[in-house]
């Protein structure tokens, strides 16, 4: 989307807590590398989560095929409603929007953001989030590059003082800077867009799953599949109900799902430990046959076999598991309301690990079977291959090199990006979390 050179774009600074700064510049008008280092500076110095959050004009066409819708009523609809009503003079100025529908982006430095990041937000790389909200905002020129970011400072709210971390949104001075403390908003904002990204992870395991089982007829993994699926439904009411601030119920089927994802962990911890042996057991600098490598690794070089299918139904699983830890993060922040983002990162930190490491033991298994170097039958009985044969093995060769693409075991700290759209009626919709 191209944007005029003068695009002004409002930018509040978000807190979750009173926060004791020293002195800081806020510029008249900003560019987006100052906006940047401003946030790296105040993500340094703070002892308080911190994110910044931008209003831009909602392009004119958006894919909301993933994401989760919001009612006018929900809390992350009131927390920004009220953000804006503290900050109309500031917001108002500048936008020209009240009347149209805005895209709110909320950015959390890596600082803070370790925890949420790290195996749930991933870079855009798959063919089903590319060109989406993000590629539709900015663009080849985008609209952040060519606009200077004005920070909003609400005068009424700030006259009221600052209502602390649980309360609602309220702007205070905090060492000469404008800070707005709105801890509500940034942990629901985090929950929404964390849960829609495990739940685009789930939908994208979950079709490839299904596409290899209709080529691998396999029943008990059909069976795998269904449980692993059908604790959506639960995943889906608890995810609403939190959101809503409600209070969870053993009536939703909750506890089920959870002990079904537990199950189908354990397997793939078993599988994971199988085939870190099984690689452990070829011979170390030595071309290894196709034959060797699929004993072990059953149908690793066929598009519908059993290691193909057991990868991905691990996906699947963690995925789930992950949208739980989410719903768990956010009851325990809930109960703990004078530090809702402290409770909540907390509970992200300590229940996740054990997902972060099968992810990454998955990763390293694929990533050294990418790298083997594959070779041709040796010994005296080795045969003269045919030109089919050749090529055959050749398929073999690249579907098994195919295995590291797309995996990553970087566990590097990133910037979290969350893009809400605020429609005219303040109903909301939350886009996937990405990394910033």
């Amino acid at each position: 989307m191209a944007s005029s050179s003068e695009e002004i774009v409002p930018v509040w600074t978000l807190a979750t807590g009173d926060l004791r700064l020293p002195p800081a510049i806020f510029e008249a008008e900003m560019t987006q590398q100052r906006l940047f280092e401003l946030r790296s500076v105040l993500s340094a110095l703070a002892d308080q989560p911190i994110a910044t959050l931008e209003a831009h004009p909602a392009p004119a066409t958006i894919d909301r095929k993933d994401g989760i819708a919001l009612g006018a009523a929900s809390p992350l609809a009131q927390h920004l409603t009220e953000l804006l009503a503290q900050t109309t003079k500031g917001a108002s100025a500048v936008t020209g929007t009240a009347s149209k529908e805005v895209l709110y982006k909320m950015v959390v430095p890596s600082k803070f953001a370790s925890a949420i990041g790290k195996g749930i937000i991933r870079p855009m790389q798959s063919k089903a989030l590319a060109g989406g909200i993000r590629g539709s905002l900015m663009g080849t020129a985008g609209i952040v590059g060519q606009a200077s970011f004005v920070p909003v400072a609400g005068v009424a709210a700030a006259e009221a003082g600052v209502a602390g971390a649980a309360g609602t949104a309220a702007v205070g001075v905090a060492g000469g800077a404008a800070i707005t403390i709105a801890a509500p908003l940034v942990l629901m904002a985090v929950a929404v867009a964390a849960s829609a990204a495990v739940e685009h992870q789930r939908r994208v395991a979950i079709q490839h799953v299904t596409d290899l089982l209709e080529q691998l007829h396999a029943h008990n993994l059909d069976e795998e599949r269904s449980e692993l699926d059908g604790c959506r439904d639960a995943i889906d009411k608890a995810t609403a109900i939190l959101l809503d601030e409600g209070k969870l119920s053993v009536s939703l089927g909750l506890d089920s799902a959870v002990h079904a994802i537990g199950k189908a962990l354990a397997k793939t911890d078993r599988r994971l430990d199988k085939w870190n042996a099984a690689l452990e057991a070829l011979p170390e600098g030595q071309p290894v046959e196709v034959e060797t490598l699929t004993e072990s690794f059953p149908g690793i070089d066929e598009d519908g076999g059993l290691f193909r299918t057991h990868v991905e139904l691990a996906s699947l699983a963690t995925a789930l598991k992950r949208r739980v830890i989410v719903l768990q993060a956010v009851e325990h922040a809930q109960m703990d309301s004078g530090n809702p983002f402290e409770a909540f990162m907390r509970q992200l930190k300590s229940d996740q690990q054990r997902v972060n490491d099968t992810e990454a033991g998955i990763a390293g298994v694929l990533i050294k079977l990418s790298t083997i170097e594959l070779g041709r039958p040796r010994g005296l009985r080795a045969p003269a291959f045919t030109p089919g044969q050749v090529d055959r093995l050749l398929q073999s060769v690249y579907k098994i090199q195919a295995l590291g693409d797309g995996v990553t075991d970087d566990d590097q700290p990133t910037d979290v990006s969350i893009e809400i759209i605020r429609n005219t009626d303040g109903s909301v919709f939350v886009f996937p979390a990405l990394a910033g």
